[in-house]
């Protein structure tokens, strides 16, 4: 990520393009082709990458870096304090890659400690007023849809897919390719390739439209069903699932599979289905006043950690 500047002290590229209305501190590093909008704050301690274009009213706070061609929306912030009671006296950094497109009211909060940082890496979309809280690690290539909400040390992993109002408890983790429906509330780890769905805030199979258009050939996904199927309709116990994962899959796309759910600390996202034999059926009018009540999930794997 070096840019134009071989030393540590703040200096200003003299191809970059600065509107007279922006306020950029003399200790920040401004690479080449750099383009600042009206009204941007820019300060010191901070570094942003050769081309990368700014618009109006986005702040660059200490402690961030920005690698090259980033573009960034009206209003972003970027390097703000964690949202911590324990306020740090030396807080981490915010480190961004290259090629992301931030949108409008972006927030990304530094990392607690001095020697930590949070990390977004190449080639992401973040809309609408996406919030990453302090600590987060968001890989390349993926899509936050508008609201999306991750709380601190949440860890996105690339292409992955997360729809609009989507939050995200701390310390969870969703995997590579996973797509997370619209309003779900993540409260355990979301494994790769799957879909989670908005409404229940369920798996509900793989992503199989993601996968496609990712490139993944008819084969891989056959056998990446066939795994899906040993971790949650086997009906095998967590070791038993771990142990046959490993066994099974040691290459290729569902190799992927064992290191994730064997370092789970928060369990994982259960299946939504319906409890085998289960019979439903209309209700009359006068049954209104006394609904039947929800048939419970049953998933032991779901339960691991």
């Amino acid at each position: 990520m070096e840019s134009s500047f071989a030393h540590r002290s703040g200096g200003i590229s003299s191809s970059a393009e600065i509107h007279p209305t922006a306020v950029v501190s003399s200790l920040a590093r401004i690479g080449h082709h750099v383009r600042i909008g009206p009204f941007c704050v820019i300060e010191g301690g901070t570094w942003i990458g050769d081309g990368c274009r700014l618009e109006a009213r986005v702040v660059i706070k200490e402690g961030t870096i920005l690698g090259v061609e980033n573009h960034i929306f009206e209003g972003a912030v970027i390097g703000g304090l964690p949202q911590h009671i324990n306020m740090p006296e030396k807080p981490g950094q915010v480190i961004i890659g290259s090629g992301n497109t931030i949108r409008e009211n972006v927030t990304i909060h530094r990392a607690l400690e001095e020697d930590e940082a949070t990390v977004v890496g190449d080639n992401n979309l973040l809309m609408v007023n996406v919030h990453i809280a302090h600590d987060c690690r968001v890989g390349n290539n993926t899509i936050f849809a508008n609201n999306v909400m991750l709380a601190g040390h949440v860890t996105v992993a690339d292409r992955a897919y997360l729809s609009g109002a989507v939050a995200v408890h701390q310390f969870c983790r969703i995997g590579a390719y996973a797509m997370v429906g619209g309003q779900a509330h993540i409260n355990k780890d979301v494994p790769p390739y799957v879909t989670v769905d908005g409404l229940t805030s369920y798996v509900v199979g793989l992503n199989q439209i993601g996968l496609r258009r990712a490139g993944f050939s008819s084969a891989e996904i056959r056998i990446l069903k066939e795994a899906y199927r040993i971790i949650y309709r086997s009906g095998l116990s967590w070791n038993e699932v771990l142990r046959a994962l490993r066994e099974r899959y040691p290459e290729g796309p569902a190799a992927q599979f064992y290191p994730f759910l064997s370092t789970t600390t928060r369990g994982i996202v259960p299946e939504r289905r319906s409890l085998n034999g289960a019979i439903f059926r209309l209700r009359r009018a006068e049954e209104e006043d006394n609904p039947l009540p929800e048939l419970p999930v049953v998933n032991r794997v779901a339960q691991a950690g």
